[in-house]
């Protein structure tokens, strides 16, 4: 299947569940905490503030499998591993980092819109 036979749209399209993963917020959120160079479990479950160990070590998985993270193990005792983005993910982080941006800077607007739509829904 080729670039163009992709559509997201389709139910069955494979597209479709990378959009998913990408979209998904523990998947931004590592990538995230990722840009900033390798990191250890450890030290992405302290920056992604919510996150269980088990979705964490989901989506850790997930990313693997997708080609946006490489996991090293280092042969020391006990074993220390670490995270990091691919060129993939570095370039996804380049997509996602606006998007960010844009959330943040727009939050105010958006809590506002809130609570005037709840107001109305009263």
């Amino acid at each position: 299947m080729s670039a163009l036979e992709y559509s997201p749209y389709a139910a069955d399209c494979p597209s479709r569940q990378l959009l998913d993963r990408i979209g998904d917020r523990w998947s931004v959120l590592t990538i995230g905490t990722l840009a900033d160079g390798p990191a250890r479990y450890s030290a992405i479950a302290a920056r992604v503030q919510g996150v269980s160990q088990k979705m964490l070590t989901q989506t850790l998985r997930a990313l693997e499998r997708d080609g946006f993270v490489t996991r090293t193990v280092f042969p020391e005792i006990p074993p220390h591993v670490e995270y990091e983005l691919t060129d993939r993910g570095r370039s996804l982080r380049a997509v996602l980092e606006p998007l960010e941006a844009w959330a943040t800077s727009h939050m105010d607007e958006v809590a506002v819109s809130r609570d005037e739509y709840d107001a109305r829904a009263r």
